[in-house]
């Protein structure tokens, strides 16, 4: 699963990174995110379908369908299972128009435990690439105002097994050499794995991150080493999800 991660680069590098055309359209303004969440308008690369070339937009977090009869079920729409979005309604009709998209995430979080003992995570790429998160978007015209929104929801898959004590699903993390395959090909069922653990870190955080307001650079530091020793062992004690 995936319902809070990081997405604090500038555009300009995020385009430099992801092969973004400058030309295409201009950046969008986005303020850096240590605790990006739900119905907040984020960073994802797209593909023209005429030219191919990828451009940045801003999106809203949380899909909702073109057929929906208002916009209030976004905020529940977050993720995509990705063994079944090409056939479920809300999600079939972004994955067969080849509405796809790369979420852009420096990391995100997970937590371990339950109640008050509910330790967060951060889990970023070893090589501290930022990710790119496959995911769907779709648009949803306002019946009233004839307003357009566009939203995206962020396709899940099994958890590697180093991440299954933090979450039995995790984010469609794709590897560098599948990105075009993924905005471009018909079906690309094929792509939907999971990034293997070893080419991920992962480390305990403050309990701030819980708060949505919070938003600062801090977040995704690590705890102090005590803390940190007992979160890994929660980690290493906690029960794999049913």
């Amino acid at each position: 699963m995936c319902g809070q991660f990081v997405q604090h680069l500038p555009p300009a590098r995020y385009g430099e990174i992801f092969d973004v055309d400058p030309a295409l359209a201009a950046l969008p303004n986005a303020p850096p995110r240590y605790n990006a969440a739900p119905t907040q308008d984020l960073m994802v690369v797209r593909r023209h379908p005429q030219t191919g070339a990828r451009h940045l937009s801003l999106l809203r977090w949380g899909l909702v369908p073109s057929f929906a009869k208002d916009a209030s079920g976004g905020a529940r729409l977050i993720n995509a299972r990705s063994e079944t979005a090409p056939d479920k309604p809300s999600f079939r009709s972004a994955w067969r128009a080849r509405r796809r998209c790369i979420v852009l995430a420096d990391g995100f979080y997970e937590w371990a435990g339950a109640g008050p003992r509910r330790q967060p995570f951060f889990i970023r790429r070893a090589d501290e690439r930022p990710m790119a998160l496959a995911g769907l978007w779709d648009g949803w015209k306002d019946p009233a105002t004839g307003q357009w929104l566009r939203t995206f929801a962020i396709l899940t898959i099994a958890a590697d097994p180093k991440l299954r004590p933090l979450h039995e699903r995790m984010p469609v993390i794709l590897p560098d050499g599948d990105i075009a395959a993924f905005l471009e090909r018909e079906d690309p069922r094929d792509l939907m794995r999971s990034f293997p653990g070893e080419g991920l870190d992962l480390w305990p955080v403050s309990a701030r991150v819980n708060a949505v307001r919070n938003d600062d650079p801090d977040l995704p530091a690590p705890v102090p080493a005590e803390e940190a020793a007992a979160a890994m062992a929660l980690l290493a004690t906690a029960p794999e999800p049913a």
